[in-house]
């Protein structure tokens, strides 16, 4: 486990979700997987998956065959996370673990999923978790990392001022990603809250 910024309650998270994105928490789910361009039976992680929405997602479109596993820190998000996948009848699997020592072997994922928890770490733990999703992606696989950027427009607005210390520059996202010893192959804006995504591989 690791001194990040942890969040407990699990109902208040998603609550927050669905605030903060004025009730399109949908939309921009599908606008990240839009980004990760799953495929049938790829094996996919969710680095940090709160409460698993996005990992469930993910394993809609991955198949049967395709293999979804989330970790997170907080083990009350992951318990509303499994009670969720059972809910849905997705088999994704949710374990507690810490984003900056991941518990896989070298190359084990065809995607990583790292959205919108890269700011709730420490900056001195950031490169070392993008060391361990360099380690644990295989050769051909592919990093898909959102973050926020400069803010929404009116910084007086109440989600500008829960995420005011929640952004993550484009460049400074891409040279975390390349300091790892990955490639940016794609940068592009979700055109949502000023969200963006670096996409990289090996």
């Amino acid at each position: 486990m690791v001194s990040g910024t942890l969040i407990h309650s699990a109902r208040g998270y998603d609550f927050i979700i669905w605030l903060f994105t004025l009730g399109r928490e949908r939309r921009l789910r599908e606008a990240m997987l839009e980004s990760a361009a799953l495929s049938p039976g790829a094996a996919v992680l969710d680095i940090g998956c709160g409460t698993g929405t996005l990992a469930i997602a993910a394993k809609r479109r991955v198949g049967a065959q395709g293999v979804v596993t989330g970790i997170d820190a907080s083990e009350p998000m992951l318990v509303r996370a499994r009670r969720k996948a059972r809910k849905a009848r997705q088999d994704v699997t949710f374990e507690l673990a810490s984003a900056d020592a991941l518990p896989f072997a070298d190359g084990s994922f065809d995607v990583l999923l790292c959205s919108v928890m890269l700011h709730h770490l420490p900056r001195r733990m950031r490169p070392q978790m993008m060391q361990e999703a360099r380690r644990v992606l295989s050769p051909n696989g592919r990093l898909i990392a959102i973050e926020f950027g400069a803010g929404v427009p009116n910084q007086n607005s109440l989600i500008s001022n829960m995420h005011r210390a929640a952004h993550i520059q484009p460049d400074a996202l891409a040279q975390l990603v390349t300091d790892a010893g990955m490639r940016v192959v794609r940068q592009s804006a979700l055109g949502m809250l000023d969200l963006h995504a670096v996409i990289a591989q090996p």
